[in-house]
């Protein structure tokens, strides 16, 4: 979760007014480098993550929380590791000459980099990640006296600090120049989609669309945090943005606390694997391997929606087995008149898909996203200034054809655009309060990074680590040798090492660790690159949605007022699909495009996933027309397996036996139906 500071707090002085014009210019800062580059991308790695520590140490106090108050030794810290960011520009001719050469400040500046990064991510995130990465460290240091396989060569502590602290496969490595270049302008053009109010159209339309259907606020949290999902980078923050509303209108409406936390929680992290963002794992991952990202949109997008598919089913089912209804029709908004007042805010959304899948880089499309969401916010205020609607169209035709002068002129034509519209709205009352929206936007967009960021730079330690010591082949070769045997115990294994690794890890830290150890192994048991990835991917999401630890539903927990543990049980039935989707795409890559099968092939392996959902959505809930009984819910699970399975008439047994129980459902349904009428 983000903590965020407010204009009108920060401008009551102390702490947080300083958080909010360093969060502003941290903003600026990422902005200007991404739009000019007038910086090498080491040195603009390296003053990004000093914002982030100096952020992190101006907020978080040293027992953690969020704009606590910190001691003014932490403010000391904050501003010191900023300055060590600053070591990297100022002396960035000096340190290209003697790389690999440290002298004594550089061993310095980097041990104590390391240790700051070490002790924010503890303060944002906790004791879970810091220690996982601790025990990388404590290897790469002393893993020359452990016995047999794994033991390494050893190293200086110079190199080990060379390597995490100076080089580009440390904690100024793929990840936060991935952090420092893309996810932050994904985040900011977040940001101001929330603040100019994307998230009441997108909870509008929910309410208007399915809120007066059976088990309706059910499906209104699935839709709206499917939704939110797409703006948003995080799964957590998604859960207590959208969750505030959802689940106590669940609870309101029937159903129990620990459903509607689950389904909430469900849904939040769906919007991990939901293009266009993904929670900026898709980035990430095409830098790591070198792919296109719309390769890995495609990827994703058919298993997302079957995900998305499972949630709504096993709400439907819920509300039918528990006779829930929906609100009624005259209290959910009309949809279309929500579309009508923010038609605007999916312009920028619709943009940056499509720059996405024409090719352009995300840097490229983030920007252009999020300068045309400010040059829409401006330029709405700036229309309701203007009567009649003859001048209204002409106003935004003229707007569009200045804005276009962008493939000729560049970035400074959008940037004359965006000032010539906040020096027309300065005058008026509202338009002062969109400007200050749009710097608010600015803050909260800076902060909203903080832990995305940091968790990027600590995860460096581990692929620092592993590249130095190339202890990852070890363990690659353990899966390797099971997968010799049995594919599918691999796959197992490497499922379990992924959700024992997410445990209390955000999503991005958690594709990083997981696909440096598991995911090359997979790869060499012959599953392609892209579906490796997203298999380790996958299951470091359901992590945060599986006991013990389960993040996403601990943070539904104080909403909906229940233990974050049956939470956490329920989330796993709910979102059956996530654990099952990715077997089905090794065995099956045509679920995620890949292969040279065709399209007929994808239409039947996605109509096999959508039936075993079906089948496995009624076999954990326990009803479908009417309340199933034992026998057909063992059946029901038996078809939907051998669908899942893909050996040799394992589909064909798997359609014969879903037809007849879904038939002798259907029939027995029928001749109860008039004894429960």
């Amino acid at each position: 979760m983000s903590s965020s500071v407010s204009a009108p707090a920060a401008e009551g002085g102390g702490v947080l007014r300083v958080v909010f014009y360093v969060a502003i210019l941290f903003s600026v800062f990422q902005l200007v480098t991404a739009a000019f580059s007038p910086l090498s991308s080491t040195v603009v790695r390296a003053v990004h993550v000093g914002f982030l520590l100096l952020l992190t140490f101006l907020i978080h106090p040293w027992r953690g929380g969020a704009q606590a108050g910190t001691s003014l030794l932490s403010k000391a810290v904050g501003f010191g590791a900023f300055a060590l960011g600053m070591y990297h520009w100022v002396f960035e001719a000096e340190l290209v000459q003697r790389a690999g050469e440290m002298s004594d400040a550089d061993m310095v500046v980097g041990i104590v980099t390391l240790a700051l990064v070490f002790e924010a991510a503890r303060r944002i995130m906790g004791f879970a990640l810091p220690l996982i990465c601790l025990f990388f460290l404590g290897y790469a240091m002393f893993g020359e006296y452990l016995p047999g396989v794994l033991q390494h060569r050893g190293y200086g502590l110079d190199q080990i600090v060379g390597q995490l602290a100076f080089g580009t496969e440390g904690i100024y490595g793929t990840p936060v120049y991935v952090s420092s270049s893309y996810i932050f302008l994904f985040i900011l053009f977040g940001a101001f989609l929330e603040q100019a109010g994307m998230i009441q159209l997108f909870t509008d339309f929910a309410l208007g669309t399915v809120g007066h259907t059976k088990g309706g606020p059910a499906k209104v949290a699935v839709v709206s945090s499917g939704l939110m999902g797409t703006i948003n980078g995080s799964g957590v923050a998604n859960v207590v943005t959208t969750g505030q509303f959802t689940i106590p209108l669940m609870k309101k409406f029937g159903y129990r606390a620990d459903f509607a936390g689950a389904v909430e929680a469900t849904s939040s992290m769906g919007g991990q694997i939901m293009p266009p963002v993904m929670g900026a794992v898709a980035f990430i991952m095409a830098e790591t391997i070198n792919v296109p990202y719309v390769e890995i949109a495609k990827a994703a997008a058919i298993p997302a929606m079957l995900y998305f598919f499972t949630v709504f089913w096993m709400v439907h089912l819920e509300a039918g087995r528990a006779g829930l209804h929906g609100m009624p029709k005259a209290e959910c908004p009309d949809p279309w008149v929500a579309l009508r007042k923010r038609w605007y805010l999916l312009l920028p959304l619709a943009s940056l898909v499509y720059l996405l899948f024409a090719g352009f880089t995300p840097m490229f499309s983030g920007m252009v996203g999020l300068a045309l969401t400010v040059v829409l916010i401006f330029g709405a205020s700036f229309s309701r200034a203007l009567n009649g609607t003859s001048l209204r169209v002409l106003f935004w035709i003229a707007l569009g054809l200045a804005c276009s002068a962008f493939a000729s002129l560049g970035i400074m034509a959008v940037i004359a655009v965006i000032a010539t519209l906040a020096v027309l709205i300065a005058p008026r009352q509202d338009g002062r309060a969109t400007l200050r929206l749009a710097v608010q936007a600015l803050a909260d967009g800076a902060l909203h990074a903080l832990p995305v960021g940091v968790a990027c730079a600590l995860v460096g330690v581990i692929i620092g680590s592993l590249t130095l010591t190339g202890s990852a082949t070890t363990f690659a070769g353990y899966i390797i040798q099971v997968g010799e045997n049995s594919l599918f115990l691999s796959l197992l294994l490497t499922m379990l090492t992924c959700l024992v690794l997410g445990m209390g890890i955000p999503t991005i830290p958690n594709y990083i660790i997981t696909s440096s150890i598991a995911a090359p192994a997979l790869l060499d048991l012959g599953v392609p690159l892209i579906i490796s990835h997203m298999f380790v991917f996958y299951f470091g999401i359901m992590a945060d949605l599986t006991p013990p630890v389960a993040l996403a539903a601990f943070a539904a927990a104080p909403i909906a007022k229940e233990s974050g543990l049956k939470i956490g049980v329920r989330a796993v039935q709910i979102a059956i699909a996530g654990f099952v989707v990715p077997y089905m795409a090794v065995y099956a890559p045509e679920l995620m495009l890949q292969g040279d099968k065709g399209l007929d092939a994808t239409a039947y392996v996605v109509f096999k996933a959508l039936l075993a959902v079906t089948l496995w959505g009624t076999t954990v809930v326990g009803y479908f027309r009417t309340p199933m009984n034992w026998i057909e819910r063992l059946l029901a699970f038996v078809a939907a397996s051998l669908l899942v399975v893909a050996l040799p008439a394992t589909d064909e047994a798997g359609f014969g036996l879903a037809a007849v129980v879904l038939g002798w459902h259907l029939w027995r349904s029928r001749r109860l139906a008039p004894v429960i009428s």
